[in-house]
This record gives structure tokens, sequence and C-alpha cells, in this order.
């Protein structure tokens, strides 16, 4: 199991159990943070877009190119941004931080 931690927006946080094999942008949607996913893990869109904690984002592998493209359009990036439908858990990570972007919308209204 991997514990997510996730840091919202206004700084509180939120501790999720992940099983091996989810993907993160599930795991976010279904405890309620504010990401869209609009394309469903297409790489068509930044809606997903999170920050990894500096010490966990060497530990994820690295983003394919289309990944790069779609971080580049993404509000707020920074060199730890993700998209979060392209990061699979897996039993090597212990715990994951990732922050919300102050700059997440959810249009579906979650």
């Amino acid at each position: 199991m991997t514990r997510v931690i996730f840091i919202e927006r206004d700084g509180a946080t939120r501790e999720v159990e992940a099983r091996p094999g989810d993907r993160l942008l599930d795991l976010a949607q279904n405890a309620g943070e504010p990401l869209e996913g609009t394309c469903e893990g297409q790489m068509a869109c930044s809606t997903c877009h999170v920050i990894i904690d500096a010490d966990d984002f060497a530990k994820l592998p690295p983003a394919v190119e289309e990944e790069e493209d779609m971080l580049d359009l993404a509000a707020g990036a920074t060199r730890y941004s993700r998209l979060a439908c392209q990061i699979w858990l897996s039993d090597v990570l212990e715990t994951l931080t990732v922050r919300i972007p102050s700059e997440a919308k959810n249009m579906q209204g979650r």
C-alpha cells in the first residue's frame, strides 16, 4: 500500500491509501480532489496537473514527451509538475506527497 498525501490549495492535508496499480487521477477524484481530468487520461489536456513533492519526484518514472508538452500548457507548472493521469502507483512507493495547484479548477462541480 502507498500512502498518498494530498496538500490542498489552502495548505490542509488529506491522506489516502492506494493499492499498487491505482492511477493517481482516479484516486484523487475519488478522494474529492479538484482534478477534472477532462481528456480521461489521453494526455490531451492539463486539467489533472499536480505538483509532486521534490523528494518523491525522482521516485516516479520520468514523463514522456507528450506529457511534457501538455505540462507546458498547465497554469502554475513547476519542475516537479506531472499529470495525475500518467502516474500509476506501485508498492515501491511507501508515500507520495502531491500538491494541488492553486490554479486547479474542476468544471465538473465535484
